[in-house]
């Protein structure tokens, strides 16, 4: 019943590896934690099926990421080298990362190699800039928009399946090449290099159509060497669970934990520590569907957010096309 489940599980792969490589760390102006509430991992770039090898060969997921978010008036952060209050920002990129998946087994997994790119639009306001966190005011009220290219994110994936169970292990990296400027608000850089990896569990039986996906990461942030500012290092746990209602649709939920490990340091890391926190929740759908004689796929998710600590707080939503080569 769920042979176009097998079939497409290339393109499940790609999806969540693009979204892992390319969303990752695409977004400086995002609000997740870190240095002007940004941090490496974007919430929500791993998804179901996360785990699950896929077909040998090329594969372009296309990925459409929305966010808003607000960091209410009285929360302060560091961003680009001032500090502000009452941070809200409005995020839309789109994202194309090539992939390819390897047919020559590498320490018994399937090894699939990628690079992200992004193009997008930021729009961020402020109520207030402050010279210092002891408020001496600069100015009332600013917003900036951008519109540019993102940093580069190439990727390694290793998975393995053995039957209903799969497992994944990844690094990732973030190439500082975006679209950056020390006194801009909106940047679609982050001014930083950066690693990330962590590995992951797919559950997929075929006969019912269940499946649960888990993939958690550490990542560590090298210094910005325009504001002087390191962020700390971070812990993530992307979560997804379906239920296959046909053989082309599946609905279930998704969700993800974002915990900073260590504070922010450095000459620019006025706040202090900065240790930030968030968790989200959301749905999610899946639909399968032809493009000539292979097999193309269609992922529709959203996340709102809750327990944020040093972080603007709001939600996102994901629109993934898998296309095959």
């Amino acid at each position: 019943m769920y042979k176009d489940l097998i079939q497409a599980r290339t393109l499940i792969k790609a999806m969540a590896l693009l979204l892992l490589s390319s969303a990752g760390t695409l977004v400086s102006p995002l609000a997740s934690a870190d240095e002007g509430g940004v941090s490496f991992w974007l919430p929500g770039q791993f998804g179901s099926l996360a785990a699950v090898p896929g077909d040998p060969g090329w594969s372009l997921p296309l990925i459409y990421f929305h966010s808003s978010v607000d960091g209410e008036g009285s929360r302060e952060f560091s961003t680009a080298g001032k500090i502000t209050l009452g941070l809200e920002e409005d995020i839309d990129l789109l994202l194309a990362v090539p992939t390819y998946a390897f047919a020559k087994p590498v320490w018994g997994g399937q090894l699939t190699l990628s690079v992200a790119g992004v193009y997008g639009r930021v729009d961020v306001g402020v109520n207030a800039t402050l010279t210092d966190p002891g408020g001496s005011v600069l100015s009332g009220s600013e917003t900036d928009s951008n519109t540019a290219l993102g940093d580069l994110f190439p990727s390694a994936t290793l998975r393995w399946n053995h039957g209903v169970h799969n497992s994944m292990a990844y690094l990732m990296a973030g190439v500082p090449v975006g679209s950056y400027e020390l006194d801009r608000l909106a940047n679609i850089g982050t001014n930083h290099w950066s690693l990330d990896a962590g590995g992951g569990y797919t559950y997929l039986n075929m006969d019912t159509g269940r499946e649960f996906s888990a993939v958690a990461g550490l990542t560590y942030n090298f210094e910005n060497p325009d504001t002087n500012y390191q962020n700390g290092i971070d812990s993530h746990l992307d979560l997804a669970a379906s239920q296959f209602v046909s053989e082309q649709m599946h609905i279930g939920l998704v969700g993800y934990i974002f915990y900073q490990l260590s504070g922010d340091s450095g000459p620019g890391a006025v706040l202090g520590d900065f240790q930030s926190r968030v968790i989200g929740l959301g749905p999610q759908l899946g639909y399968f569907f032809n493009i000539g004689e292979k097999q193309a796929y269609l992922n529709v998710k959203a996340y709102w957010e809750a327990e944020a600590k040093y972080r603007p707080e709001g939600w996102n939503s994901w629109v993934t096309l898998a296309l095959p080569l």
